[in-house]
């Protein structure tokens, strides 16, 4: 027999739903519309002078070199945020589900990246790869290589990934881990009677049972690099050198707060909420179909 919940008030579920949908409401539909509004608005930096031009701050955008740019800079660095950062988490998962002595440390050392501040996390990347001082800038020199991301566009978006990645890493692991222990372990046993090596018992059992769990964090890997690694970007790069790391969420701020053109802002924080939108509504409609689910 279904059991279903029954209120006996009909106000009831309305007053327990009412503090979520305010939340909602004041934190996301509002802004969310006052960024729309603002975006077909031309207004001085005191809001002395207020003009409705439509679209033409979008026009505007598409057809500005340097917003195309970010747009680029952009995909790059959240492919390589996701990539290095679940394929990282992906291997230390594996190895602590192994039964090894000290794994409760392992395990707990690994989380507390996570708890860092994203601007701490990239001030402390920019001190290891310090060009002066940093000891990993240092050791690369030592094998030839000529470290110096304040000058070196490549260089500098690889030290953003790093740090992002290092981040995120933490987060993945705790999925990726948790996904690993849910799998019964006579399908691996079977596997290895059937002299299956790890590897192999690896790719053909336990990577395919965790396409859900990959799926999700692939999700929310992408909307952590265009949107919370605002701070490491503001910490190590500024967006530079000549742009090299300048990604959309940080053009937003460099043109907003920096620039003061707040119409070209809004529009620019719209345009990267509507593209966060399809890439998920494009995952979740078409890679989920490959995801198996057992």
């Amino acid at each position: 027999m279904e059991k279903r919940v029954v209120f006996r008030h009909r106000w009831l579920p309305y007053a327990l739903l009412a503090p979520q949908l305010a939340i909602t409401l004041v934190f996301f539909i509002w802004p969310a519309a006052q960024a729309l509004w603002q975006s077909m608005l031309v207004q001085d930096a005191f809001g002395l002078s207020v003009r409705f031009v439509w679209f033409d701050n979008f026009t505007y955008l598409f057809g500005n070199r340097e917003y195309l740019h970010s747009i680029r800079v952009t995909a790059v660095f959240s492919l390589g945020v996701a990539l290095l950062g679940l394929v990282v988490a992906l291997l230390l998962a594996a190895m602590a589900d192994h039964a090894i002595r000290g794994a409760v440390v392992y395990k707990t050392l690994l989380i507390w990246p996570y708890a860092v501040a994203p601007a701490i996390a990239g001030v402390l990347w920019l001190f290891l790869f310090n060009p002066s001082v940093g000891i990993v800038a240092w050791w690369l020199q030592g094998i030839g290589i000529d470290w110096n991301h304040k000058i070196s566009g490549n260089q500098a978006m690889l030290l953003v990934i790093i740090a992002a990645a290092w981040k995120q890493v933490s987060y993945n692991f705790l999925f990726f881990l948790a996904g690993m222990q849910a799998i019964p372990r006579s399908l691996i046993e079977a596997a290895a009677i059937d002299c299956a090596g790890p590897g192999k018992r690896f790719f053909t059992i336990v990577f395919p049972l965790l396409s859900p769990t990959t799926f999700f964090l692939i999700v929310v890997n992408i909307v952590y690099a265009f949107f919370d690694t605002f701070g490491i970007i503001h910490a190590v790069t500024r967006g530079g050198p000549a742009q090299a790391t300048n990604i959309m969420v940080y053009k937003v701020f460099s043109d907003g707060f920096i620039g003061l053109n707040l119409g070209s802002s809004a529009a620019q924080s719209v345009v990267l909420m509507a593209i966060v939108v399809t890439l998920t509504v494009v995952q979740f409609r078409f890679v989920e179909r490959r995801v198996q689910y057992g």
